[in-house]
């Protein structure tokens, strides 16, 4: 009687074991699929369409008579060549102030999301305005706006290299 008790014992043992088993396989097994599963992209393209929204609305520190130019006025003042009030040329301004926007909403590095960006603006299919940093990759999202102000059309392009 002594004898079938422990072989019960040893069989409990041994089914606990499986069951042991099984559980980390199970775990192991469900951990493998989470870590393998496609990671969010660091850029989706919407972004880059608020993006270049918000900066044509970015007031900027040029000031008219009228008071201070949002970027959209910026860019017309800058294709004409005017000045602000206070001396400056308006596309100086418009040089800082987008590169100032770009540098704080899409820093560029190594350890970063975004490797390199390119925003470009044209006027009536003529280059006006170009900054770039970074990396171009071949994994980039990229969108434009347009905009038409005193019978020109102005487009802006950026894109953002991943």
């Amino acid at each position: 009687m002594i004898r079938k008790m422990k072989k019960r014992g040893q069989e409990e043992m041994v089914g606990f074991a499986l069951i042991i088993i099984l559980v980390s396989v199970i775990i192991l097994g469900f951990l493998g699929f989470l870590l393998r599963t496609p990671k969010r992209e660091a850029i989706e393209s919407y972004e880059i369409e608020n993006f270049l929204q918000a900066v044509l609305q970015y007031t900027s520190d040029c000031q008219d008579s009228l008071g201070y130019l949002p970027v959209e006025n910026l860019i017309t003042e800058c294709d004409e060549g005017n000045s602000c009030l206070n001396g400056k040329s308006s596309c100086e301004v418009l040089n800082n102030t987008l590169k100032g926007i770009i540098a704080k909403s899409w820093p560029v590095g190594e350890a970063n999301p975004v490797k390199g960006y390119e925003l470009n603006i044209t006027v009536e299919e003529g280059g006006m305005l170009m900054l770039k940093q970074g990396n171009r990759t071949g994994n980039y999202k990229g969108a434009f706006q347009t905009f038409e102000r005193k019978g020109n059309s102005y487009q802006i392009y950026f894109k953002a290299y991943s």
